[in-house]
């Protein structure tokens, strides 16, 4: 499709691009991760952690950014699943789009370019937790690998103080940990 025929705010797949994340992508990262909280669906959240604190959170080695026109347009890194010796190759996944791109593959990149690299950095098992009512990133887990495990209900509550499920998600690695 030629650019003048390109929908509004379409992202054409050759200007997106995916790559590590640096300490310079803090504030765009963190701006996208507000603009989850106030979706309501993507965290239970409701404040915006200090760049030190959600860096000292995350592996460094598996946090991606995706890039349109050079500004970022979503992000994904893993966090500790336990502090445990043993379930050192489980992490947990986090996969979050800016709010006017989502729909367009952004998220799928993202996790396309997390899920090898997790399994070259050993990680056998990525867990997620979803909210119920977050069909959109339920829909990009399934096509991506991820198989439902179970439902933790009424598990917490949201900002409005309505009690929440959340759908845990899990993808093994066919090749790691086997």
């Amino acid at each position: 499709m030629a650019d003048r025929e390109r929908p509004a705010g379409a992202m054409p797949a050759s200007g997106l691009i995916v790559e590590p994340m640096t300490d310079a992508d803090g504030p765009a990262v963190l701006d996208i991760y507000g603009q989850g909280i106030a979706s309501g669906v993507a965290t239970f959240e409701t404040v915006v952690p200090e760049w030190r604190a959600w860096h000292a959170a995350h592996r460094r080695d598996c946090r991606f950014v995706a890039r349109f026109d050079g500004r970022v347009v979503g992000w994904t890194a893993l966090g500790r699943y336990s502090s445990r010796e043993v379930y050192a190759g489980v992490m947990w996944e986090s996969v979050y789009v800016d709010a006017n791109t989502r729909g367009r593959g952004v998220g799928r990149a993202l996790l396309e370019t997390l899920v090898p690299a997790s399994e070259a950095a050993g990680i056998w098992t990525l867990i997620a937790g979803v909210q119920a009512e977050n069909v959109a990133s339920l829909a990009l887990h399934a096509a991506v690998g991820f198989r439902r495990i179970g439902v933790q209900e009424r598990i917490a509550r949201d900002a409005a103080g309505r009690w929440r499920d959340v759908v845990l998600l899990e993808r093994r690695s066919p090749s790691i940990g086997r």
